[in-house]
């Protein structure tokens, strides 16, 4: 299994910090926001190489920090080749860059850098692996209005996805969709195709939004807490808690 990070974003809403460094490369306590997460995945068997797809701007920093990395499996970083907010890939475009340029044809789980979670993926993996299809992470989320700026699904009782919303004005559910995936080998085919036949291409939910009309998406509740590194507010109070 690929472990394929988009962490190509310009995170304006953090500037001056991110104006010319990475925000998955902030710290937070003593490790970064990134480092978090690798730290969890790198121990996770079925992954055997990370992929870090950035943007031309930030390359080099991410190559310095692979440098000055010690993780058991190997990291490749690609350049996006884009150095400004208006000429982005978007995630979806870049992952297809990712497994392009790396020449994937395996599992691959598909993670958003800037986050902090309180729980492993291990467990996610496992459910990939007892399902048997392609997973997406959801959570229970109480708040319209929160439910209205994200990915929203509706699932059977056994949390097999039925429909994906984008940032709905009516939720159909409760489940809101981090970005967290699991795309399996034998959907590769249809998301090599998918801008071919519509797909959105800026948020990492446009790519599961299209895949639930086209195979079959199982759904795995979040056994803890998600933390978004997505303002100066949130990054400030990350700090305070990690």
């Amino acid at each position: 299994m690929k472990n394929i990070v988009i962490a190509a974003g310009y995170a304006t809403r953090l500037y001056p910090l991110t104006e010319n460094f990475p925000k998955p490369l902030l710290k937070i306590g003593n490790s970064t926001i990134l480092d978090r997460m690798m730290a969890d995945i790198d121990e996770i068997p079925d992954v055997d190489e990370h992929i870090i797809v950035t943007n031309h701007r930030f390359a080099p920093i991410f190559e310095e920090w692979k440098a000055n990395s010690n993780y058991k499996k190997p990291i490749t970083i690609i350049d996006d080749g884009t150095s400004t907010n208006d000429t982005r890939l978007g995630a979806v475009r870049d992952l297809l860059l990712a497994i392009e340029k790396q020449s994937v044809d395996d599992d691959i789980m598909v993670l958003a850098a800037d986050n902090i979670l309180d729980f492993s993926l291990q467990g996610f993996v496992d459910y990939f692996q007892e399902k048997g299809s392609s997973v997406i992470m959801c959570h229970n989320e109480p708040e319209l209005k929160k439910l209205q700026r994200t990915g929203v699904i509706a699932v059977d009782d056994n949390m097999k996805v039925l429909e994906m919303q984008e940032k709905p004005e009516k939720p159909v559910s409760n489940w809101a969709v981090p970005p967290f995936y699991i795309y399996s080998k034998k959907d590769l085919p249809l998301i090599r195709d998918c801008m071919e036949h519509g797909c959105g291409f800026d948020a990492p939910g446009n790519l599961a939004h299209y895949l639930t009309d086209v195979t079959t998406l199982h759904a795995w509740p979040m056994p803890g807490t998600r933390f978004d590194i997505g303002s100066m507010d949130s990054y400030q109070e990350a700090q305070t808690r990690f």
